[in-house]
């Protein structure tokens, strides 16, 4: 049996809250990034619960357990695995993406906070790459570690999640980071 690990999952047409209910009440430890917002519903001001990243949420369990729920196509026909592409000879190989537990936590810190001025990118973006590994000491994104990253004329701190996305806070003012060496 392999240990457990963060697995990213995605789904189809914005039903990353069906499988999370499903996987909680299988007793299967999961994150999914949420934001709350109030709209007009008919008329009336409604505080509803968004996805902070749209198809996509995080489990944790051994490979094993995830594919067995993974490949429920009874009750989750609409979910799949994020894949890594591996070079083995001439062949590639499909293995699931794991999140290493450093990069959930980032995750889970960022978007804990009460913003909605945060840039969530799937894939790297090449602006990011670059930039001093810091980590932020004080505000709403205490703990984070990422690298300083210039967006929209703004300094913010970047997290990359490996090969799936890069999300970046909101403003972060010098005097809230310390290098990392």
């Amino acid at each position: 049996m392999s240990r457990p690990h963060w697995y990213a999952l995605r789904t189809t047409y914005g039903r990353e809250k069906k499988a999370y209910d499903y996987f909680i009440k299988n007793n299967v430890v999961a994150f999914y990034p949420t934001l709350t917002r109030v709209k007009l519903v008919d008329g009336k001001r409604r505080t509803v619960e968004e996805s902070r990243l749209p198809n996509i949420f995080f489990a944790y369990g051994t490979e094993e357990q995830m594919k067995s729920l993974v490949y429920d196509n009874v009750n989750l026909p609409y979910l799949r695995f994020y894949y890594r592409h591996l070079h083995v000879g001439n062949n590639v190989v499909k293995k699931p993406l794991i999140v290493p537990d450093h990069q959930i936590e980032n995750l889970r810190i960022i978007c804990a906070a009460d913003t909605e001025n945060l840039i969530v990118s799937m894939g790297e973006i090449e602006k990011f790459k670059e930039g001093q590994p810091v980590r932020i000491i004080e505000g709403q994104f205490a703990g984070v570690v990422g690298r300083v990253a210039r967006y929209q004329g703004q300094q913010r701190v970047a997290v990359v999640i490996d090969g799936l996305m890069t999300v970046a806070t909101a403003y972060i003012p010098s005097a809230f980071l310390e290098k990392v060496k």
